[in-house]
């Protein structure tokens, strides 16, 4: 049964709008950005900055909540991945009344030790925040750390996903759904509608969401 209260395509395109206007997406296809890793990307996610804005934020814990209510009602727990989920899983747990835990990446050096803060229950089911999932490998850490402390996890929420097919593989092996708000392809969208890019600019991010590790070889 298709519930009219989710229309996840008009969704996504608001969300991918509201992302170029404050920041928290930017692209840059020909003077691409260096992650972490060493990558090269032409797009820059800090979903931090949506905390900086009182109506996003809402919107994203409103969207949240009604997919959980809607799709998840057996969902006890919210569970957010350290460090950027957090914020966004404290302001969820608030808005549907539930208990809050998060996840490090790893344990901690000193006391107990703890993976997990917070208290999680043998059999407990789990939702878990994160703000940007890219090869998925901090959000699986953080969902097979709570099934190892006898959760149980079946969704994972995001605010923005890049779509790679290694995430998409690795979420289906592990036997969990994927909530994205919006993504990659719904941000190039509104990056053309609001004139941020270029027409020949969509071949060079299409190019990195297919092969990113191609399309960073080639400005090495």
């Amino acid at each position: 049964m298709c519930d009219n209260r989710l229309n996840n395509e008009d969704e996504a395109r608001q969300f991918a709008h509201a992302m170029l206007s404050i920041g928290a997406v930017t692209l840059s296809p020909n003077a691409p950005y260096t992650w972490s890793s060493g990558l090269r990307s032409p797009i820059y996610c800090d979903q931090r900055l949506t905390l900086s804005h009182p109506l996003v934020r809402s919107r994203i814990a409103d969207a949240f909540a009604m997919r959980l209510s809607v799709r998840y009602p057996d969902v006890e727990l919210i569970a957010g991945t350290a460090t950027g989920g957090i914020g966004h899983a404290a302001i969820l747990s608030d808005r549907v009344s539930q208990p809050m835990v998060y996840v490090r990446s790893s344990a901690k050096g000193h006391g107990k030790q703890n993976l997990i803060e917070g208290r999680l229950l043998q059999g407990t089911h789990v939702a878990v925040v994160e703000d940007t999932v890219s090869t998925g490998g901090s959000v699986l850490h953080a969902v097979e750390a709570i099934r190892e402390a006898g959760g149980h996890v079946s969704v994972v929420f995001t605010i923005f996903s890049y779509g790679f097919h290694v995430s998409q593989e690795a979420f289906e092996r592990l036997g969990i759904k994927l909530e994205v708000l919006t993504d990659f392809s719904h941000v190039i969208e509104a990056a053309q509608e609001s004139r941020v890019i270029q027409e020949q600019d969509v071949e060079l991010l299409v190019r990195f969401q297919e092969n990113p590790n191609a399309y960073s070889e080639a400005f090495r």
